[in-house]
């Protein structure tokens, strides 16, 4: 529960600071005193965003600090602890908003954030406003009444996310989809390519071993004539290399007997001789390989000719034909993966379709029970307030399962009779303005009780109500101060009788400002606080002692 506020510097506050009891605590005043000055500084420390009136007029900033009691508000605690922000039994919240409209905000000292002040927020305090009647008016507001109704957060987080990824996966497959036909032409010259290609028969090295094939079959007679003459004079002829070098060897050999130092330049030419030898038998056996063949010369020509002519269609060279090969093949690989993608994603796409309807039927027979619940209670509930013979009702209009929505598989609509007879039609037709207010009261009523979190707030909600109407609304009020703590500000003398605790709002006049106080109102002052609300500006025996008949029946 909310246990302490402290207030600077805020809208026209100077400076309050009030503890907070537990059970109904009302808040009364004049009219134009800021009642709910007080309901708007706790929403802006628990996120709320703030506008240029915040800040007190002449101040630099406003500051508020709210203390909050987790002993009884376990998920508040757990967030604390995830947050790594919990401190004992005791939250304290500070907001700070400076004049230019710069916001800083702390969780028990820690820095913080709005979107972390909302989460803490959401887990302890629910306020109803007064002009909740005309977000009544809005569909979504009406699902989002039914989904709180049912306690439905858990498995619409679920259903969320499986819409997200249906989303998804439907984009993905409509973007391949829509790529198919274009890819299908595009796989079509690929495929041809690889063929031309691979009927090539390409072997690694072949064109340089073509080359070479050609020069050779090409100039087969220049060969021949050129070995055949370097066989002759190296070894065969008379005069030829071999024979020189033999007589200049066998000279040589006579003198080494006078000098040893001949024996070097003698097993030289000796080496010489044999290399010379040597050289001219590979003549000779390479001469005799020579054969001329004009039908190879032709054949290889030919196939010199193929492969330079795909070479210059694929912009490469004969050398790359083979890489480029490869790189048709991995293309062709990656576009038939595109097929089998499309097949995976169908697949995906079915089996998040049928997780997705198994939780949206979970959450249509969740709110088909809770939508008989509110309609049962609300209806009760409009009796109470002045509209005998009036109904409720919580319609589930059923959409496509195509639409694989984020809210589910149903449309909710809110209707109602206002009188004995007549159909039930959506609220927006049918209802006037005060009929419409007490019917959003009775919804905020009942949605209420099904609140688990520690305190209520509820902000004039009782407007343009009065008599026994208000009477059952201060009842309904002090019976949920019963077990939680109930923050009501309101006009109306029967609510404001029924409170546990009792806070006046005033204005403080001064020379140069107006500020607004809160006083806490003991039971003689209480008395003649309700007798003002009574009464008016004259307050009369009759009219106290009302004021502590009122009290008292509470």
């Amino acid at each position: 529960m909310l246990s302490h506020i402290f207030i600077r510097d805020f809208a026209i506050i100077e400076k309050l600071d009030l503890p907070l009891e537990s059970g109904m605590t009302v808040l009364t005043g004049e009219t134009g005193a800021g009642k709910s000055i007080l309901i708007d500084a706790i929403g802006l420390v628990l996120g709320d965003r703030a506008n240029s009136h915040t800040v007190r007029q002449g101040a630099s900033k406003a500051e508020i600090i709210l203390v909050i009691d987790i002993q009884q508000t376990p998920a508040a605690l757990e967030w604390l602890q995830q947050q790594d922000l919990d401190n004992g039994e005791e939250c304290i919240i500070r907001r700070i908003i400076a004049a230019k409209g710069k916001s800083r905000s702390w969780i028990n000292g820690s820095p913080s954030t709005l979107t972390m002040l909302k989460q803490l927020g959401e887990l302890i305090v629910d306020i109803h406003g007064q002009h909740e009647h005309q977000s009544l008016m809005k569909k979504d507001h009406q699902r989002q009444l039914l989904d709180d109704f049912a306690d439905n957060h858990a498995l619409l987080t679920k259903l969320k996310h499986s819409a997200a990824l249906i989303s998804t996966t439907n984009t993905q497959y409509q973007n391949l989809i829509n790529q198919s036909e274009e890819q299908k032409e595009k796989l079509a010259l690929l495929r041809f390519q690889v063929t031309e290609l691979e009927q090539l028969n390409l072997i690694e090295g072949e064109p340089d071993a073509l080359d070479n094939e050609y020069q050779r079959l090409a100039n087969t007679e220049q060969l021949l004539q050129v070995t055949h003459q370097v066989q002759e004079q190296l070894y065969t002829d008379e005069n030829s290399v071999y024979s020189q070098l033999s007589t200049l060897n066998q000279s040589l050999k006579q003198q080494i007997v006078f000098d040893k130092g001949l024996k070097v330049p003698f097993d030289l030419l000796s080496s010489a001789q044999i290399l010379v030898q040597e050289a001219a038998e590979e003549c000779r056996h390479y001469s005799d390989g020579l054969t001329l063949d004009p039908q190879r010369l032709q054949e290889v020509e030919q196939r010199i000719n193929d492969l330079q002519n795909i070479a210059n269609k694929y912009q490469c060279y004969p050398n790359d034909l083979a890489e480029r090969l490869s790189d048709l093949h991995q293309q062709v690989e990656g576009l038939d993966s595109s097929s089998s993608k499309i097949e995976t994603l169908q697949r995906q796409r079915h089996e998040q379709q049928q997780a997705y309807l198994q939780q949206a039927n979970k959450l249509t027979k969740r709110r088909q029970q809770a939508a008989k619940q509110l309609s049962k209670q609300v209806s009760q509930a409009m009796q109470s307030l002045s509209m005998e013979g009036g109904i409720f009702e919580v319609g589930l209009d059923s959409l496509k399962n195509e639409s694989y929505s984020a809210n589910g598989l149903e449309l909710i609509r809110f209707l109602v009779s206002a009188n004995p007879g007549q159909p039930t039609k959506p609220l927006v037709d049918v209802a006037s303005g005060g009929e419409l207010s007490r019917i959003s009261l009775a919804i905020q009523m009942i949605a209420a009780q099904k609140v688990t979190l520690p305190a209520l707030i509820f902000d004039e909600v009782d407007s343009g109500i009065g008599g026994a109407t208000a009477e059952v609304v201060g009842q309904q009020l002090r019976k949920l101060g019963d077990d939680r703590q109930v923050l009501c500000v309101t006009h109306l003398p029967q609510v404001a009788s029924k409170g546990h605790n009792h806070y006046k709002v005033t204005k403080i006049k001064q020379a140069n400002s107006t500020s607004t106080g809160m006083i806490s109102l003991d039971q003689e002052a209480r008395v003649e606080e309700i007798a003002r609300m009574i009464g008016g500006v004259a307050i009369t025996t009759s009219t106290l002692s009302l004021a502590k008949e009122m009290i008292a029946n509470s």
